[in-house]
């Protein structure tokens, strides 16, 4: 996976970025400013794979970090600003930026953004090379978020697939339903185990015979087991 540098000055959005991108299996390192940022690229140039990096910041602002970091090496960028002016967007773009998302942000689409530029700085893996979970005819590339039974790919919502995926990541582990919802809903989620358990139905349902590799652990939640 990546390693990923995210430059805020607000902690809640660093945060938040480094929860999604923890739970794809990804390397995060925050910095609260742009001189930090600056000076965690000028220590170790290569130490990074693409920069989340804020506009708006006291003492050295997005820009001019990115001006400074260029100095020293050529990690993707991609800034994050309140403001959607097309001035700014065509500025950051000038100084080399990847790309640009304006605030309030998508999470999902944040991590959809990242792989987009690693995909267009970095050659496509060989398939040998993926990141791919067997079991037996239940096939996840988590590259490509595509789940296949027995050959035939399965369309499942994106929640079905992110729990599937925790799932198989703590295979072997005794999940409770609290650790399930905490952990693929998030800590603001609202609802009750009965949208768990019911998105549990509708997986097994997509998974046809490879559904016995989910286990109901009654009165605690759920296990995946497979060979």
């Amino acid at each position: 996976m990546y390693s990923i540098l995210v430059v805020d000055d607000e902690e809640r959005i660093r945060s938040l970025i480094r929860k999604y991108a923890e739970f794809e299996g990804h390397r995060v390192t925050e910095a609260a400013s742009g001189m930090e940022a600056v000076e965690l690229c000028r220590g170790d140039p290569g130490r990074f794979d693409v920069i989340v990096m804020d506009v708006m910041m006291p003492e050295l602002d997005g820009f001019s970090a990115v001006k400074e970091i260029r100095k020293t090496c050529t990690t993707p960028v991609l800034m994050l600003s309140a403001r959607g002016e097309e001035y700014d967007r065509i500025h950051g773009f000038e100084l080399g930026v990847d790309d640009y998302v304006v605030k309030p942000f998508s999470p999902k689409e944040l991590m959809m953004r990242i792989a987009a530029i690693m995909n267009r700085v970095r050659p496509q893996p060989a398939e040998a090379h993926r990141n791919v979970e067997r079991f037996e005819g239940l096939v996840l590339d988590l590259d490509a978020r595509i789940v296949t039974v027995d050959g035939a790919r399965t369309e499942l919502s994106p929640k079905e697939y992110d729990l599937l995926c925790y799932l198989v990541r703590n295979r072997g582990l005794a999940l409770t339903r609290e650790m399930l919802i905490t952990n693929v809903w998030g800590y603001d989620f609202y609802g009750d185990d009965r949208t768990l358990d019911t998105h549990i139905k509708l997986l097994r349902r997509s998974l046809g015979p490879y559904s016995r590799f989910i286990v109901t652990l009654r009165g605690v939640g759920y296990r995946f087991e497979a060979p």
